[in-house]
């Protein structure tokens, strides 16, 4: 059956007692296809049956579905003519992991990072107001704990205030437990308050009993207290919006009752959906962790996760520890990623100076700068693209007082899998304005343990530390020291090239001058370790070079390599800087590896391009010395 789903049009035409098979094809295919490369298993096995309502309320892409996250949007790829070829979902040339626009009419918003559908939502409906386009209503899809962002929030004051805007948020919650709420007088009462009928009656007694208010009131406070009594959810109709639920999100029939009300009231509604993480798949519903959120790949049958081997958060994690039991005022903070970012082991040792916020990066960081201000040192850990969110906090209110906070970035430069919102290529160059801020880039696990407890000592100012995704690279021991920079190659006699090799880039540079030598161009290889600020002694290991070469693996434009060329010519050393890294531009979905290779960041890749370099160099300056 779900072969034949071309459209939402499709979906439509399915007779009522289909749906069930076409719901267990769908489970099918998404466990199957998660088993083989991993994906966001979790969120999407819970959507199944709230998404195929949406397709058989709405008209999308008339009506516009935003989902946020968008990680939760796979059923939804299905239903608008996407099931052949998702067996290649995240991987190269196949499809994205997220709503993509590129791909489908259907896809109105790429939505990767949390808590911003609403918002959208809100963009929407005004427009579609101004044109005049008055059939089409906007559908936001919001869970898997968007709704802990402040943004969100900040949408929905201002939703609630356009009474004739035809928005339908969906509250997808997969994350607690409540009061059984679903039955004939729920059902009453969801009715009634989507009934223009009876909102006309609330006004028409309030104007004729203007002048005798406590009447009105009483007749309104009655109909919020039962309501209170059987669904707790006064939040939102104190914001003045709507709300329909709890509904059971399993139950297709009632989500699309639910809908179709919501739909024909023409105003702001919420939508409560109770949903079950990982339904349709036991592993994946007895997974105490995460219900599957985001597996790599697994055996189907069993459930269990493939050997991913040592990685770099892993490093990070169990140093942490160490330093935890070392230091009584080290407290951590995450952002709803305890076990993405390893901080579920400080976690379990120390239950007490562990905080997680929800996907709110920037409290995370403000929250940080009270406990330093309180006598702690902060460890805030992070995706590297969502510190992004949080830069105005960690400016004026980390740096601005020099406190001592530490925020560990992983999953820094290329990601791969999860496509261009999820490559941390931003950090390096928005970072470099903030006044104090150390930035550490370790090359290696050793590196890594190392460079952390560096960076909690600092107590005058802010410090990050970046690492990449997935395996943990193998140690590059120094050769030696260039002021507190790590020597890694020094060549015999006299040296060409400076090689500045960033992080995990010092073995792509290592790789490199092992074939710059076979061109007779002899190469040194640094690690700065620090890069911001950098260290003076790269000014005189400069000045002895012909050129120099800062390899990153960050957005080309003012990160490291910039940052070579000021320090160079603010102490006069006119020596040529070359900066390779990521081009500034959003990249496709693939594999790190074919990534970098891409954009031409490895050794030979590197090689290639410095002894171009180096020949356009020489043939310049021999017709000036002639």
């Amino acid at each position: 059956m779900l072969g034949s789903m071309k459209g939402p049009h499709d979906v439509k035409r399915l007779a009522v007692e289909e749906l069930p098979q076409l719901a267990g094809e769908i489970r099918d295919l998404l466990v199957d296809s998660c088993a083989r490369f991993g994906g966001h298993l979790g969120p999407n096995l819970g959507v199944v049956e709230l998404t195929i309502a949406v397709h058989r309320v709405f008209d999308s892409p008339n009506d516009p579905v935003v989902w946020d996250t968008g990680h939760q949007a796979y059923v939804h790829k299905l239903l608008t003519g996407r099931a052949a070829g998702f067996e290649a979902l995240k991987q190269e040339g196949g499809l994205s992991g997220y709503p993509s626009q590129a791909e489908s009419e259907h896809d109105f918003v790429e939505n990767s990072h949390a808590s911003t559908a609403l918002s959208y939502a809100d963009g929407l409906a005004k427009a579609f107001k101004l044109r005049g386009e008055r059939d089409r209503t906007v559908v936001a899809v919001i869970g898997d704990g968007a709704l802990t962002g402040g943004m969100a929030w900040e949408a929905l004051n201002n939703i609630a205030a356009g009474k004739d805007l035809p928005v339908v948020i969906v509250v997808n919650d997969n994350g607690r437990s409540y009061s059984p709420t679903i039955g004939g007088l729920a059902s009453h009462l969801s009715s009634l308050r989507v009934n223009r009928r009876y909102e006309d009656m609330l006004e028409y007694v309030k104007e004729k009993l203007g002048n005798v208010p406590v009447l009105y009131d009483a007749l309104h406070g009655f109909k919020k207290g039962v309501k209170d009594v059987l669904a707790p959810q006064v939040m939102f109709e104190d914001l003045g919006l709507k709300y329909v639920g709890p509904i059971d999100g399993h139950d297709e029939q009632a989500m699309e009752t639910a809908l179709r009300k919501a739909r024909d009231f023409r105003g702001p509604v919420i939508v409560h959906a109770l949903t079950q993480k990982g339904r349709g798949y036991s592993p994946a519903e007895n997974h105490d962790e995460d219900q599957f959120h985001s597996p790599g790949a697994f055996d189907r049958a069993t459930g269990a996760e493939k050997p991913k081997g040592r990685i770099w958060t892993n490093v990070f994690s169990e140093e942490l520890v160490r330093l935890g039991k070392e230091r009584e005022d080290l407290v951590a903070i995450t952002a709803a990623m305890l076990h993405p970012t390893g901080l579920s082991a400080f976690a379990e040792a120390f239950p007490e100076r562990i905080y997680d916020v929800g996907i709110a990066e920037q409290h995370a960081l403000t929250s940080a700068a009270g406990l330093a201000l309180g006598g702690m040192h902060p460890v805030v850990a992070v995706y590297a693209t969502f510190l992004n969110r949080a830069f105005d906090q960690l400016l004026m209110d980390v740096a601005l007082h020099r406190l001592p906070v530490t925020v560990v970035l992983d999953r820094a430069g290329v990601t791969g899998d999860d496509g261009a919102s999820h490559n941390g290529m931003w950090d390096l160059s928005i970072l470099q304005v903030v006044p104090g801020l150390r930035i550490a880039v370790p090359r290696d696990g050793d590196r890594l343990t190392e460079l952390l407890r560096e960076a909690v000592e600092v107590t005058e100012g802010p410090t990050v530390l970046r690492f990449p995704k997935g395996p943990v690279a193998e140690p590059v021991e120094a050769v030696g020291k260039l002021g507190e920079m790590d020597l890694l190659r020094a060549p015999e006699g006299e040296p060409d090239v400076l090689l500045v090799g960033v992080g995990p880039m010092a073995q792509a540079c290592m790789d490199a001058a092992v074939l710059l030598d076979a061109q007779g161009i002899s190469a040194t290889v640094v690690d700065p370790r620090w890069v911001k600020p950098l260290d003076e002694a790269l000014v005189l290991a400069a000045s002895a070079h012909k050129l120099v070469a800062v390899v990153e693996d960050n957005g080309r434009v003012g990160a490291v390599g910039d940052a070579v060329a000021r320090l160079l010519r603010d102490a006069d050393v006119d020596v040529p800087v070359r900066t390779y890294g990521i081009p500034q531009e959003f990249l496709d979905h693939a594999k790190r590896a074919v990534i970098l290779s891409r954009v031409g960041l490895t050794g030979q890749d590197l090689a290639r391009q410095i002894t171009e370099a180096v020949a356009k160099r020489t043939a310049h300056e021999e017709p000036a010395r002639h």
